[in-house]
């Protein structure tokens, strides 16, 4: 087994730094949204060959406004191209740190569950004894089977 993927510590102080920062964040961007996983699905996205038609789109806007109707917002239409600009680079810096934590956790996480199968083995080999019994029963717990029958359940007898 890999183990000792991670190497690190966060304290209590620092954790609860890093979420203040991340309050913080949400409250310089008070506009954020939250879109339902239809909205995600269905709205058009603006990919690579989309950005270069919002530009073109703005540029022809700049020199012929008369060729829209009167309800359209020339300005709410720029702010929108402005914010995806201004967005971007933070979406992306947001999603590499993302992806590192995610990573990190997983890692970590391994490294944890992967020594605890080593500490269940070696409790295991120690045998049952009364020091060892409740805590190998707890950990046993992780490896049980699930099952429908209501007899597979019931305590085992003593004499066994």
């Amino acid at each position: 087994m890999n183990t000792d993927l991670v190497q690190g510590e966060l304290s209590a102080d620092q954790q609860q730094n890093l979420l203040g920062l991340i309050q913080q964040f949400h409250q310089q961007l008070p506009f954020l949204i939250d879109l339902t996983a239809e909205d995600r699905r269905t709205l058009p996205k603006l990919g690579d060959k989309s950005r270069a038609f919002v530009d073109q789109g703005l540029v022809l806007v700049g020199q012929n406004p008369e060729i829209l109707p009167r309800s359209f917002d020339i300005d709410e239409y720029r702010r929108d191209v402005a914010l995806v600009k201004q967005l971007e680079p933070l979406v992306l810096a947001l999603r590499q740190l993302l992806g590192k934590l995610e990573d990190t956790f997983i890692a970590v996480g391994s490294d944890a569950y992967s020594q605890s199968l080593l500490v269940y083995q070696a409790a295991k080999l120690a045998g049952k004894n009364g020091a060892l019994e409740q805590h190998l029963d707890g950990l046993s717990r992780r490896f049980a089977r699930k099952t429908s029958n209501p007899a597979a359940t019931a305590p085992a007898s003593a004499s066994g």
